[in-house]
């Protein structure tokens, strides 16, 4: 399976946002070097990140990054977060096997997303809360 690591970002607390912010489409892996499933998840991972140039796929060491971990509630890893337009579309603990990667890729690529802005909009008139 061929891997390119130069099509994987690594994220830190100082470039997540700006590094998100700038693609439509971002698919995040929270991962640790202790964690076996991770290291399993890791190549397929990085398969899919050069069969899909045009999304970002980047990588959060939760034990570098505990702030980040923290802030987005990583209780579990490997964790795979999908971002549309700085909206989380996509958040599932668990290594995937490449068919269910792909899978997981073709539903956030097909959603709506005016009509996922609609339904955060309305859960927040609801609650009065503002989303992350």
């Amino acid at each position: 399976m061929p891997t390119d690591t130069n099509a994987v970002r690594e994220l830190t607390k100082e470039n997540f946002a700006e590094s998100i912010d700038g693609h439509a489409f971002a698919v995040i892996d929270f991962w640790a070097p202790w964690c076996g499933p991770c290291r399993a998840f890791a190549p397929v991972f990085a398969a899919a990140a050069v069969l899909h140039p045009d999304i970002l796929f980047a990588k959060v060491n939760t034990d570098e990054q505990q702030e980040l971990a923290g802030h987005f509630r990583i209780r579990s890893i490997p964790t795979l977060m999908i971002f549309r337009d700085n909206i989380i579309v996509f958040s599932q603990a668990g290594a995937l096997a490449a068919s269910a990667l792909e899978q997981v890729l073709g539903a956030a690529a097909s959603l709506d997303m005016d009509a996922v802005r609609r339904e955060i909009s309305a859960q927040e008139n609801e609650t009065g809360e503002k989303g992350v």
